[in-house]
C-alpha cells in the first residue's frame, strides 16, 4: 500500500476499493486530461496498480503539465480525440444515433472532437470501462454528452447522482464512517417512483462498495408521520414502494423512512423518538426529498464539517460514469475514479457481453 493512502485518515473505503481493484484492474477515461489534478490522480492510480488511466486532451499540453509538476506519465495513455484511430468510427456511430433517435446534435466530426462525447463513446463501445469528467466544465455540458451517447438503464426512471462522504473526525457518518448521499445533482423534486428507485439503486451501490447489508434512510422533516405534510407523505409512500421491491427481488438492503436526519444517523435520537429503536443501526445511505436539501447538506458537510467527498457517481446509465466538480481536489478525483472502476467490475459481472 502506498504512503499516499495511509496518510489520509478518512480513506477506509478507498483502501477497500483499491484492494478490490488490484484483482480486477479497469480502464478509466478522464475527459479533461489537461489538468494537473487529473494527471496526479492518474499517476497515483498507476502506482497503486489498480487502473489503466486514459487522459483526453492535447498530448503536448498534458506532457508539459506533467513535467512541470514532476509527475510520471508511465503507463498513462493520452488521446487527442481528433487524432484517434477510432475518430471516424465514432463519427459514424454518432450519425447512426442521430438517425435512429431523431436527435439534432450537429456535425458528427465537431461533436466527436469534444472530449466529453469522445470519452462517453469510448465507454459505450467498450474502449474503456468507466468515465470521469466535469473537472473543467459546466455540469450541463458534461451530462448532455452522457445522455446523447450512453444508453439508459430501463428500470431507473431518471438519472441521479450519488456522492460518497468519509471523515474519521465526524460523528454518526454512516455505519463505518462512510455515508452515501442521493440525489446530489440532477432531479429537482423526485416523485414517489423516482425516490424509490434512488433508494434501491443507491442501496445496491452501497452493498457493492461496502461488502455488507446497508441501511437506507429516506429523509424528511417528519419521522413516521409525526407531520402530515404532502412532502412527508411522499417520502413515506416512496419508502413503502422501495420496501416492496426489496421483498420482491430478495435484495440485501434495509430501507426505512420517512425519518428525520437525527433519527437516521444518531442511535440515541432514534431511541428517544422511535419506540423500540434500541437496536437501530446508523444509516449508510441518505435519500433526500429534493435536490436543494441534498446539495446544501453536501456542501455544508464538505466546507463546514470537513468531510471528504468522492463522486458524484451517475446512476441510471448503462455504463459506469462519474462527475466531479470544478473545485474537486486531487483526492476527490482519485477516489472517484477508484469507486467508479469498482462499479465497472460489477457491470462486467452482470453484463459479460456488454449489453444491458
Amino acid at each position: 500500500m502506498s504512503d499516499s493512502i495511509s496518510e489520509n485518515p478518512a480513506s477506509k473505503i478507498i483502501r477497500h476499493l483499491l484492494d478490490h481493484l488490484r484483482r480486477h484492474p479497469k480502464r478509466v477515461v478522464f475527459t479533461e486530461g489537461e489538468d494537473i489534478r487529473v494527471i496526479r490522480a492518474a499517476a497515483r492510480l498507476v502506482a497503486e496498480e489498480v487502473v489503466a488511466p486514459i487522459l483526453l486532451g492535447n498530448k503536448e499540453r498534458i506532457r508539459q503539465l506533467a513535467a512541470e509538476g514532476g509527475v510520471s506519465l508511465k503507463f498513462v495513455h493520452i488521446i487527442n480525440p481528433p487524432e484517434a484511430s477510432d475518430f471516424k468510427l465514432f463519427c459514424q456511430r454518432v450519425e447512426n444515433m442521430a438517425r435512429y433517435r431523431t436527435m439534432q446534435i450537429g456535425d458528427p466530426q465537431e461533436i466527436v472532437a469534444r472530449p466529453h462525447y469522445f470519452g462517453a463513446l469510448m465507454v459505450q463501445y467498450g474502449q474503456a470501462d468507466a468515465l470521469v469528467g466535469g473537472n473543467q466544465a459546466l455540469p450541463a455540458s458534461y451530462f448532455r454528452a452522457l445522455l446523447h451517447t450512453i444508453k439508459p438503464v430501463p428500470h431507473v426512471p431518471k438519472l441521479f447522482g450519488v456522492t460518497i462522504l468519509t471523515g474519521a473526525h465526524l460523528q454518526h457518518l454512516g455505519g463505518d464512517g462512510i455515508l452515501f448521499l442521493a440525489d446530489t445533482g440532477l432531479i429537482p423534486t423526485p416523485d414517489v417512483r423516482e425516490l424509490s428507485a434512488i433508494a434501491l439503486e443507491t442501496g445496491k451501490l452501497a452493498r457493492h462498495l461496502l461488502g455488507r447489508r446497508p441501511m437506507v434512510a429516506l429523509l424528511s422533516h417528519s419521522t413516521k408521520r409525526s407531520a402530515g405534510t404532502p412532502d412527508a407523505r411522499r417520502m413515506s409512500a416512496a419508502t413503502a414502494l422501495a420496501q416492496e421491491e426489496v421483498r420482491k427481488h430478495f435484495l440485501d438492503i434495509e430501507i426505512d423512512g420517512e425519518l428525520q436526519a437525527d433519527v437516521a444517523l444518531d442511535p440515541e435520537a432514534a431511541e428517544t423518538k422511535l419506540p423500540g429503536a434500541e437496536s437501530r443501526h446508523t444509516a449508510d445511505v441518505l435519500v433526500f426529498p429534493n435536490l436543494d436539501a441534498a446539495h446544501i447538506s453536501l456542501k455544508l458537510l464538505q466546507h463546514v464539517a470537513g468531510a471528504q467527498n468522492y463522486g458524484q457517481l451517475i446512476m441510471g446509465l448503462a455504463r459506469p460514469t462519474a462527475q466531479v466538480s470544478r473545485t474537486a481536489t486531487e483526492e476527490t478525483i482519485f477516489g472517484t475514479a477508484a469507486a467508479i472502476a469498482v462499479e465497472a467490475i460489477k457491470f462486467h459481472q452482470l453484463y459479460p457481453d456488454g449489453e444491458v
